[in-house]
């Protein structure tokens, strides 16, 4: 850049018959065709010196295209602005712009490189299997660290664009070294968000909660649909969505129907006559798991769980391989197991009920 700065200023020596204006436009588009020239080399230069299998790197370079590009002319309008005979405020108001216009350009390519990085290495991680835990986790990890990171990338950005101007120099500085007034006021100001900012951050390495788990929030039932920086999204199971802050999920207690493998044991309660025959209903249980292709063939069990002098509680267990089939197992086992009774075991239905229907008849 040295040597490109000599270069403008032996050009600026031989305009010295042209008029300030027509000197500085000339100096100005001799730097962006430079910079046009130099960055369509290095581009072809470092595409061939790539291989096919960096993909990081390949993908890096096609999408900051415009961004480098625009990175070296605003290198090159540097010396230009120097050479070229301009007043000294002015002179100090365009190096200022410049230098604003690379630090936010550097921004913007640090997004895209963190936002290639989080795509491709989440490119061998599918949800759309039947098990999915293993995906499920790394997803999560890799959005919710990737929003901190881009909120940080953000902050950096900001805080080094703002200690270029004067006025404002302290904030930039705060932002930086979290110290001073300033950095006072915005933390106070940003409390709510620098607490989700932390929980999501121990959300990602400790996993209560990952993207598609089953979990109970506010005795309401649903599946994670999103993760975001400060918040989490539960679609539920008629299809509304919750919005919960991400401090809940660290500080509330919450059921995780899936936190550790998908497959569930499903429960379904039946009240019946105390002198019901229990062996008939675990022989008629079995038979509905088997017959159902909800079932995974694992757990199918019936088990007097109560008992009054009116009734009893009967526990019936199904295990199916995602929360969403063990649902649907436990309403066909109430059903088929409520037909049962009807069809073939009416005496088994609660006496009081009998002697109600009785009555009314």
């Amino acid at each position: 850049m040295t040597a490109f700065s000599t270069w403008l200023t032996e050009s600026v020596a031989l305009l010295n018959w042209a008029p300030p204006w027509l000197v500085s436009l000339a100096l100005i588009t001799l730097a962006v065709l430079v910079a046009l020239a130099a960055h369509g080399v290095v581009v072809k230069v470092v595409r061939r010196g790539l291989s096919r299998r960096d993909a990081f790197w390949q993908t890096l370079i096609a999408r900051t295209r415009r961004p480098t590009r625009l990175a070296l002319i605003v290198a090159a309008l540097g010396p230009a602005v120097s050479a070229a005979p301009l007043t000294g405020g002015q002179a100090d108001a365009a190096r200022h712009l410049l230098l604003v216009l690379f630090i936010l350009l550097l921004g913007m390519m640090a997004m895209t490189a963190l936002d290639i990085a989080a795509a491709l290495y989440l490119r061998g991680f599918k949800v759309d299997v039947e098990d999915n835990l293993l995906a499920r986790k790394h997803i999560t990890q890799v959005r919710i660290l990737r929003r901190a990171v881009a909120i940080l990338l953000g902050l950096v950005t900001v805080a080094l664009a703002l200690m270029t101007v004067p006025g404002v120099r302290q904030w930039g500085v705060s932002l930086l070294a979290a110290g001073g007034a300033a950095s006072v006021i915005v933390g106070l100001a940003l409390q709510p968000l620098l607490t989700n900012l932390i929980a999501g951050i121990q959300i990602a390495v400790t996993q209560p909660i990952r993207i598609d788990d089953a979990v109970i929030v506010e005795k309401e039932w649903g599946n994670v649909e999103e993760i975001s920086a400060t918040y989490v999204v539960v679609r539920l199971w008629d299809w509304r969505r919750m919005v919960v802050p991400l401090s809940y999920f660290i500080q509330t207690p919450f059921q995780n129907w899936t936190r550790e493998s998908a497959a569930l044991i499903g429960t379904a309660m039946l009240y019946v006559d105390p002198a019901a025959p229990v062996d008939r209903l675990r022989a008629r249980l079995e038979e509905i798991a088997k017959a159902s292709p909800l079932w995974d063939g694992k757990v199918v069990n019936l088990a007097v769980t109560d008992l009054t002098a009116e009734v009893m509680e009967v526990r019936c267990l199904v295990s199916a391989r995602n929360a969403g089939r063990t649902f649907d197992l436990r309403c066909e086992v109430r059903e088929k197991m409520m037909a049962f009774l009807r069809d073939e075991l009416p005496e088994a239905f609660p006496r009081r009920r009998l002697a109600l229907a009785s009555g009314q008849a």
